[in-house]
């Protein structure tokens, strides 16, 4: 059995549910074949959102790690290509705390690419119907501060941990008004589990060979 470690955030910025921890309970609740999943929420906070996700990947010992965030406005679930090493929030995060060019990890690296199969992943969801694509931006605030923590403790800390990052979109209730793209819980949940069947199986280096850029 591989073993999954999927983190959600709580709300922020004013929503009352955050759809990244939903679809991480529910995909916990019923993992892929194969795959025992645990969940961990997050907090929406600078700096304590790591030390969280550090001591659940100590506790849990997982093979494979997706940490998930909310996209607002997103028409899918897009799967990160690559973190950069700054933090530059334009809303304060859940504790009033908002970093201006600041690095995530002082003195590391520039950026941290995925060590998921990002297209592999995009491929298996659409293939369960799930619209998703591959993403070269997790923006500058909490999102990209865990997707490149995330890579800091890959890469100094569990050589042997494979793990990425991706954002669902909001959830049919946060936009009741159906004025932005919304996707149900249950249905990013059921994406995910295609995606984590796809990365427990499909190394990084043999990722699939097709287009997936972006001009802009």
């Amino acid at each position: 059995m591989t073993r999954v470690l999927v983190t959600g955030f709580a709300p922020f910025g004013g929503e009352r549910v955050n759809p990244s921890w939903q679809a991480a309970c529910l995909v916990a609740a019923e993992p892929p074949a194969g795959l025992t999943v645990t969940a961990a929420e997050l907090p929406c906070v600078f700096g304590e959102s790591l030390t969280v996700l550090r001591d659940a990947v100590r506790a849990e010992a997982p093979d494979l790690v997706l940490c998930l965030g909310q996209a607002g406005g997103r028409p899918g679930v897009t799967v990160e290509r690559v973190a950069v090493n700054v933090d530059d929030a334009r809303i304060p995060d859940n504790a009033g705390r908002q970093p201006i060019d600041e690095p995530v990890v002082p003195g590391g690296p520039a950026a941290y690419f995925s060590s998921l199969p990002v297209k592999a992943c995009v491929a298996a969801m659409r293939e369960a119907g799930v619209p998703a694509a591959v993403s070269n931006t997790a923006g500058t605030f909490v999102c990209n501060h865990v997707a490149y923590g995330l890579g800091h403790l890959v890469a100094t800390e569990f050589p042997r941990l494979r793990g990425g990052f991706a954002h669902v979109p909001w959830a049919p209730e946060q936009v009741p008004d159906g004025t932005a793209p919304a996707l149900p819980p249950a249905t990013v949940a059921h994406g995910l589990r295609a995606l984590l069947a796809t990365a427990a199986r499909i190394p990084a280096d043999q990722d699939l060979k097709v287009t997936e850029g972006a001009t802009h």
